[in-house]
């Protein structure tokens, strides 16, 4: 735990420098997202890795394209082992045209142990007004192993979700042009007042006129140049590359599963004695033998003996005159905090107000 405390202060004493970055790495522009598509489908071609004969829907599904490619079959002579029913999910970009192929996620809704080997069926993929978008079919690609004998099983990864590179064909796009925008509009993907106002002056630097606008912490409006009128990528693709100088709010997140600690770069804290100690209490039990005197007519006697030990680290007050990030995480080295004792240390910090950073537990 030493090693990981020192670890971090090595990570994050780090020099206070702000961090330049490109605006396509902050911001999103209006527009430019992606649609969410599902569908449901069957994977054929497993080795006895399907569901079982309780999952209904899986033969009903087999039955209908059975029933649909003229084959005629008794329902109660299926077993599905060899085929699992999915979801199919995939995110088509807003500029996809027909034709474009994307990548689409075979999931198991059944009880269905492995989607290894198995080839999904044709699919369509619907967006949420309905429409169908696209056709997946193809291989899946399974990123798990699982194994079972009589006695054991073994398993890494997961075996019920794959994914078919490729395996969507797009049949429509959706409609948008880009290029017929009156104006633009762009999104900071973490909202700050300062990082807006940067963001606005460093492109109206780059266009030689005010043309950007902060509206509040999270938008900036952008107005298109009449020479840009139409052209809106040529635009874009000037200023995307532009470096903005990013500001956060000052935060502490915290795992509490983990024990895992990130400190940004801004936390402060007033000054404020600190201790912290732990009471640790340690029981052992053994047994004593009583033996009788021969030819007497005592009998043996088995007497439990018990051994508590309490343990108390006597620490004293220790004065953190932390006002960066650097002396926080030095004084809390200095009590020989563990991460999880951290986590105390930093949730009593916050309660006493000392804490000048937004604090969340995950």
């Amino acid at each position: 735990m030493v090693a990981v405390l020192i670890l971090a202060a090595l990570v994050l004493g780090v020099v206070h420098t702000a961090h330049s970055a490109r605006i396509k790495d902050i911001a999103t522009v209006s527009g430019m997202r992606k649609n969410q598509l599902v569908g449901y489908g069957l994977v054929v071609g497993l080795s006895g890795t399907g569901d079982q004969r309780g999952s209904d829907f899986t033969v009903q599904s087999i039955y209908n394209m059975l029933d649909k490619m003229g084959v005629r079959v008794d329902k109660a002579t299926l077993k599905p082992k060899n085929v699992a029913a999915v979801m199919v999910t995939a995110q088509m970009p807003v500029s996809s045209k027909a034709g474009s192929r994307l990548d689409v996620t075979v999931s198991s809704i059944g009880d269905s142990t492995s989607l290894l080997g198995g080839v999904l069926l044709v699919t369509p993929l619907k967006g949420i007004d309905g429409n169908i978008y696209a056709i997946a079919q193809g291989s899946v690609l399974v990123g798990g192993v699982s194994a079972q004998g009589a006695g054991a099983s073994v398993s890494k990864n997961i075996t019920t979700v794959g994914i078919v590179p490729g395996g969507g064909n797009i049949e429509r796009s959706v409609p948008f042009a880009f290029n017929d925008q009156p104006d633009l509009t762009l999104s900071l993907r973490s909202p700050d007042f300062s990082t807006a106002t940067r963001l606005a002056k460093r492109v109206n630097e780059s266009l030689g006129q005010a043309m950007a606008t902060a509206i509040d912490a999270g938008t900036i409006r952008l107005a298109v140049p009449p020479e840009n009128q139409g052209n809106l990528a040529m635009l874009m693709a000037s200023i995307e590359n532009l470096d903005v100088t990013p500001d956060h709010r000052a935060r502490v997140v915290v795992d509490e599963k983990t024990g895992t600690v990130v400190l940004g770069q801004n936390v402060q804290i007033s000054p404020v004695a600190v201790t912290h100690g732990n009471l640790q209490i340690q029981i052992q039990e053994s047994a004593d033998v009583s033996q009788p005197l021969p030819f007497s007519d005592g009998r043996t006697v088995v007497t439990p003996e018990t051994n508590i030990a309490v343990n108390e680290e006597n620490r004293k007050l220790k004065m953190i005159e932390g006002a960066t990030l650097q002396e926080l995480v030095e004084g809390l080295n200095a009590l020989g905090a563990t991460p999880r004792d951290l986590i105390s240390v930093l949730r009593t910090l916050e309660a006493s107000g000392a804490l000048s950073a937004d604090l969340e537990v995950n």
